[in-house]
């Protein structure tokens, strides 16, 4: 059965060309058009796509506004076009947060250019996400409470094993809870509690569904979490130091895009920078590297775990998040047979169960979690 799909963009050159594309795959059916975000609604209602592509800037009602009301009345996956800049990731991070589910580089130029690579690309995301988590779909707009900061004794011990923290980390506060979301999962977990261990590192691995995933995993640490923490998100390079200042707003502990030379320390968050690679050394420093051409991912979890299981044994603790393929199951096999543990993501809470699937397939998984317990879990575990 053909994939259906709504194409919404105020640019009439723009639909016709994404339409063209689509079109060309007969496993794709393009069941219809809309020019701004108040049109997407009333044709998401009336057509119930399968997959919408989005534009953000539309005359009427923005994308983001349009995403928000069509996950509130009819939630459908959602694929955002986005400029490669600065301001084009905020906007993506947005839609995101409103619900949608990927996104991809809105360039003219692509098209003209590469016309082949922009089809297989365009295609093969629509399929992926038709076939997401509808259950999910718009999760992202109510972020977990909170974990609450331990009892003192507790906190004092933890304060041994840390790094002096920026003063800001003083007085940090955490989000505010918004009003939980009509698709927020379960917290049901479907392995025990963790046992308490000195991990000398937290890695996290994670693409399609990550940002957000992260984003409800990270805002439940306290401020004095004592394990430092490298992220590894697939993500342009245009986007990643976006996302870090969006999470370092948003969360108790600290999170920084990372760096060449970076020291891990408790309570801060690395995430590996776009296009690049990022690999960690026994002396707790980071090491940023060019993003290799042979490789899919840049960054990749795989080189991250791998550097992680080389450097710390069996001191690490992995998680891996929502996401399409199979990134981090090479690594987490390194990690195994370091003695490190290995957690991934259920299924029910996934808004792409790919490389969690291929953890738990590998029989590497320790634990299989539903994506609102890692933080209270990571806590347990570290704390």
């Amino acid at each position: 059965m053909a994939v259906k799909v709504l194409v919404v963009d105020d640019s009439g050159f723009f639909r016709r060309r994404v339409s063209e594309i689509l079109s060309s795959d007969p496993t794709i059916q393009v069941v219809g058009t809309a020019t701004n975000g108040k049109e997407a609604i009333d044709q998401a209602l009336a057509l119930k796509p399968d997959v919408i592509t989005m534009d953000y800037e539309m005359p009427m009602m923005d994308g983001i506004t349009a995403v928000r009301h069509i996950m509130q009345r009819c939630p459908t996956p959602v694929l955002m076009f986005s400029s490669l800049t600065h301001e084009g990731a905020r906007v993506t991070l947005d839609a995101l947060d409103a619900g949608a589910v990927d996104y991809l580089p809105k360039n003219f130029e692509d098209i003209s250019r590469n016309p082949e690579k922009v089809k297989q690309m365009l295609c093969e995301k629509v399929h992926t996400i038709s076939r997401s988590n509808r259950r999910f779909t718009g999760y992202g707009s109510a972020p977990a409470t909170p974990v609450a900061t331990p009892a003192p004794a507790a906190a004092t011990a933890a304060g041994s094993l840390r790094s002096p923290a920026p003063s800001t980390s003083a007085t940090r506060q955490p989000a505010p809870a918004r009003p939980s979301a009509s698709h927020a999962a379960p917290h049901a977990s479907t392995s025990s509690a963790p046992k308490r261990k000195a991990y000398k590192l937290v890695a996290i691995g994670t693409s399609t569904g990550g940002p957000v995933a992260l984003q409800r995993v990270l805002t439940q640490l306290p401020a004095n979490f004592p394990a430092p923490i490298v992220l590894i998100q697939h993500m342009p390079a245009a986007f990643t130091k976006a996302f870090a200042e969006r999470l370092d707003k948003l969360c108790r502990i600290n999170v920084k895009e990372a760096e060449d030379g970076d020291i891990l320390r408790p309570g801060l968050a690395l995430l590996a920078p776009g296009g690049k690679q990022m690999m960690v050394d026994g002396r707790g420093a980071v090491k940023i590297l060019p993003g290799d051409e042979r490789l899919n991912y840049k960054p990749c979890v795989d080189i991250t775990f791998g550097s992680a299981a080389k450097s710390y044994g069996d001191k690490v603790l992995a998680v891996v998040l929502t996401g399409m393929g199979a990134d981090g199951r090479e690594g987490a096999r390194l990690l195994k047979q370091g003695g490190s543990q290995v957690w991934a993501q259920d299924e029910a809470s996934c808004v792409i169960y790919g490389m969690p699937m291929a953890i738990v397939k590998a029989d590497l998984a320790d634990a299989v979690y539903s994506l609102d317990d890692f933080g209270r879990h990571l806590v347990e575990a570290c704390l």
